[in-house]
C-alpha cells in the first residue's frame, strides 16, 4: 500500500481523508492544515494524525494529496515534487498557466507522477458513454449551482466551468481554434456566470454556460455527431443515446422512422447505457496509486489539466475585452 498524506483539511479535505481511510489502495498516515486548531478538532473527532508542520508529513509518506485553496496547489506540488513525492492535486492545477507548466517541469526533473482531480472524468454517467462519443461536432454544457461562497476565491470559469472544458477536451480530438466568452459579476468580484463559444480545428463547437448563482443545480452535457446524439446528466448520473441508421425497408409497427427532403430515411433508436454506480472521488484517487504501482499513464495528466486552464484562461480574457 502506498503511504498517503492529506493537505489541507477543508470541506473537500475531510472528504478525501475519509475516502483515503477505507481505501485498500492507499495507508492514510495523516495531514496537514495550516490552520492547526482546526485540524486539533478533526483530529479529535475521526482519529486521523495531526502533522504539526508540511514539512514532516511530506517525509513521512509516498503520495501528497493536495486539497488546499487553488492559490497554494503550486506552493504545496513544488516542495512535494522536490521532495520526491507522487502528488495527487486539486482542481483547477494551479492558479496560473505558468505555475501549472513549472508544476509539468519539476514532476519529470524528479521523476514522479502527477494527477489533477478532474472528478467529472470518473462520473459513472460520463464512462457509460464515453466510448460512444466518437466525433462530436457540436458540444452543449450546462453547469449550474446554488450561490455558495466557498467558491467565490476564483472565477466560476475556473471554479465550475473548468469542469466542462477538461472533459470536452478528453473527448474532442482537435486543436482549439477561436474561442468567444461573456461573463457577468453579480454578487462576487468576479463574474458569477458566463457563456463561452470554443470553435475547435475540425469544425467542432462546443457552447458552455456556468452559473454559481442560480436557483436550482444543473450539470448536463449534450453531444451531438454524425447519426446520434449523447446526453449526460452529471448529477443525476444518467444517460441517453440516440442513435440513426437506415431505415428497414419494411418497418415495424413501432419503429421510429424520420424522411428528410432528399427523401432518405433513418430509423430512430435510444439506448440507455448501463450506468454503474461508484464513488467518483475515491475511484480517481485509486487510478492514480494505479498509476503508480503499474508506472502507467494517470488518467487526468498534469499536462491536461494546464491544457484545460490555458483555455479557461482564454475564456476568462475575453471577459476583458
Amino acid at each position: 500500500m502506498l503511504k498517503i498524506g492529506v493537505l489541507g483539511a477543508g470541506h473537500l479535505g475531510k472528504i478525501h481523508l475519509r475516502l483515503l481511510q477505507q481505501s485498500e489502495k492507499y495507508e492514510l498516515v495523516g495531514f496537514y492544515d495550516e490552520n492547526l486548531e482546526n485540524g486539533a478538532k478533526i483530529a479529535a473527532e475521526f482519529g486521523y494524525k495531526q502533522f504539526e508542520t508540511i514539512a514532516k508529513l511530506i517525509h513521512a509518506v509516498d503520495v501528497i494529496d493536495i486539497v488546499t485553496p487553488t492559490l497554494s496547489h503550486y506552493k504545496c506540488a513544488k516542495v512535494s515534487i522536490k521532495s520526491g513525492k507522487h502528488v495527487f492535486i486539486e482542481k483547477p492545477i494551479s492558479t496560473t498557466v505558468e505555475e501549472a507548466e513549472e508544476i509539468i517541469a519539476l514532476a519529470k526533473e524528479y521523476n514522479v507522477k502527477g494527477q489533477v482531480g478532474h472528478v467529472e472524468r470518473f462520473n459513472p454517467a460520463f464512462i457509460a458513454t464515453k466510448n460512444m462519443i466518437e466525433n462530436p461536432m457540436f458540444i452543449e454544457t450546462h453547469r449550474l449551482a446554488e450561490f455558495n461562497p466557498r467558491g467565490t476565491d476564483v472565477p466560476v470559469v475556473l471554479d465550475l466551468m473548468i469542469h466542462d472544458i477538461d472533459a470536452i477536451l478528453s473527448v474532442v480530438k482537435s486543436k482549439v481554434k477561436n474561442i468567444n466568452a461573456s461573463g457577468v459579476s453579480v454578487i462576487s468580484e468576479t463574474p458569477d456566470i458566463a457563456n463561452a463559444r470554443i470553435e475547435f480545428e475540425n469544425g467542432c463547437v462546443a457552447n458552455l454556460t456556468a452559473s454559481r448563482i442560480s436557483m436550482k443545480n444543473m450539470r448536463k452535457s449534450r453531444f451531438f455527431q454524425k447519426d446520434a446524439y449523447i446526453s449526460v446528466d452529471f448529477l443525476e448520473k444518467k444517460c441517453e443515446v440516440v442513435k440513426m441508421k437506415d431505415a428497414p425497408e419494411i418497418p415495424g409497427d413501432f419503429d421510429i422512422i424520420l424522411q428528410n427532403a432528399e427523401g432518405v430515411k433513418k430509423q430512430i433508436y435510444f439506448s440507455n447505457p448501463d450506468v454503474e454506480q461508484n464513488n467518483a472521488i475515491l475511484d480517481e484517487l485509486e487510478s492514480f496509486a494505479n498509476a503508480i504501482t503499474n508506472n502507467t499513464t494517470p488518467v487526468v495528466t498534469l499536462e491536461q489539466a494546464t491544457e484545460a486552464l490555458k483555455v479557461a484562461y482564454q475564456i476568462i480574457d475575453c471577459f476583458k475585452k
